[in-house]
């Protein structure tokens, strides 16, 4: 149980670091977002294929694995306590560690097939990304409420059973609700809020996990 614990600690604070690699290349280095036309984004696949791979790959294919090691240690931590609840929980967090690997695969490929087409038809592959992208986001980024969801109930779990301190587990509950409540089209933004907080509650977890008594 001690090498688990060990490991989602560090998965936990992967995550926050991926979190964060992700929004300073999105943003900063990219300066990539959800306003810009499929052409212009396939512009950016061209000029930054090997990024965008490296991105993708970091940030959603290796995040998702190391997602289903930090689920599994919570649900070690925590299944004496609240065993009901925390296999929902587990469960929650495998799916949303599958679906945020399949949404990093299909924006990888999705981008090798585009800078493909790009060459020979640009307004093909602008409409092609239209599709993939529609595809991508509704599997894992649109909204976050499979993510919310499994933020909620761990921290319900640990707040019950008096895991991790009390400031940690409220802070994944209103985190939690962000994310669910981000499946609501007029504040979709709240998925943003929802990524930006969670680096905190992630790098927080991760270090309650470490230690030999939890926080």
């Amino acid at each position: 149980m001690k090498n688990l614990q060990k490991l989602g600690g560090f998965a936990a604070l992967y995550a926050a670091a991926a979190y964060l690699v992700g929004f300073v290349l999105w943003g900063v280095v990219l300066g990539y977002s959800s306003d810009l036309a499929p052409a212009q984004k396939v512009a950016s696949f061209v000029e930054n294929q090997g990024l965008w791979y490296f991105l993708n790959l970091t940030v959603y294919v290796v995040w998702g694995f190391i997602m289903v090691v930090l689920a599994l240690a919570l649900n070690e931590r925590l299944k004496t306590s609240s065993p009901t609840l925390i296999q929902i929980a587990t469960a929650t967090g495998l799916i949303w560690a599958g679906l945020v690997i399949a949404s990093g695969m299909i924006a990888n490929i999705g981008i090798e097939t585009v800078v493909g087409i790009n060459n020979t038809d640009p307004a093909q592959a602008a409409s092609i990304w239209a599709a993939v992208d529609a595809v991508r986001d509704g599997i894992g980024g649109g909204n976050e409420i499979v993510g919310g969801l499994w933020v909620l109930l761990v921290s319900w779990a640990a707040l019950q059973s008096g895991t991790f301190s009390k400031a940690l587990n409220y802070l994944g509950l209103a985190i939690g609700v962000a994310g669910i409540l981000s499946a609501v089209p007029p504040i979709r933004d709240l998925a943003s809020v929802f990524g930006l907080t969670q680096i905190i509650w992630f790098i927080w977890l991760g270090i309650a996990m470490l230690r030999k008594k939890s926080n």
